[in-house]
């Protein structure tokens, strides 16, 4: 499954964007490497189609390839954490549509488009948010999202920036995850408060609990 093609920046064009495996990113950063398969499974067997494998995931890259080939037909896989171009190209080469920074780095992005995949900077205030954007970012990870304030930071932001996409990731919960798209995002990053430590213990039924709590509480 290939990401969506770049947005244009007409104002008041929300939903343009709308990652095209659903509303609700996983992210799968840390533990030791030998989950990180049973982990993919479990969340798109729940139904969460769009997985972000972050790089300081032990065997990262095999993670990607293993869910390219996989699910790539039915899923969106992604890396995170992306900090120079060698990462992006190993994750390109690894069979990875989208790459999510923690920062914005127009030289990262620019090979994120010479590859193919969409760029997901991540940037916090209005300033940062429109140039990330400008310089092409498919969608803006705004970040850390509750930190920032939550929906009514992102709802506040967006009524003067609404031709921004913006996927807002850091401290958000099943619970308030809906409260984000309809302040305004196109999807939300989800960690920990999904992913518990199933990348650590393998425990993939109560990781199997927590996404259908989430998809419940999500548009479709």
């Amino acid at each position: 499954m290939t990401d969506p093609a770049p947005s244009t920046t007409t104002a008041g064009a929300r939903g343009r964007h709308r990652h095209q495996a659903g509303p609700a990113i996983a992210i799968l950063r840390g533990g030791t490497g030998e989950h990180v398969e049973d982990v993919v499974r479990t969340l798109v067997e729940a139904g969460v189609l769009a997985i972000e494998i972050t790089t300081n995931t032990p065997r990262w890259r095999e993670g990607i390839a293993w869910a390219v080939d996989r699910y790539g037909s039915e899923a969106s896989v992604g890396v995170g954490t992306v900090m120079d171009t060698r990462q992006l190209d190993d994750a390109a080469a690894a069979g990875a549509v989208f790459a999510v920074s923690p920062h914005t780095d127009p030289v990262i992005g620019e090979r994120a488009h010479e590859r193919g995949l969409g760029w997901y900077p991540g940037a916090a205030t209005p300033t940062e948010i429109v140039r990330a954007w400008q310089l092409g970012a498919r969608a803006v990870k705004v970040f850390p999202a509750a930190q920032l304030g939550g929906p009514a930071f992102l709802r506040q932001v967006l009524a003067p920036l609404d031709f921004v996409d913006v996927i807002p990731t850091g401290g958000i919960g099943l619970d308030d995850a809906a409260d984000y798209l309809a302040a305004g995002a196109v999807a939300v990053g989800l960690g920990s408060p999904l992913v518990g430590d199933a990348l650590h213990t393998g425990d993939l039924d109560a990781l199997r609990v927590r996404a259908g709590q989430l998809l419940r509480g999500l548009p479709r």
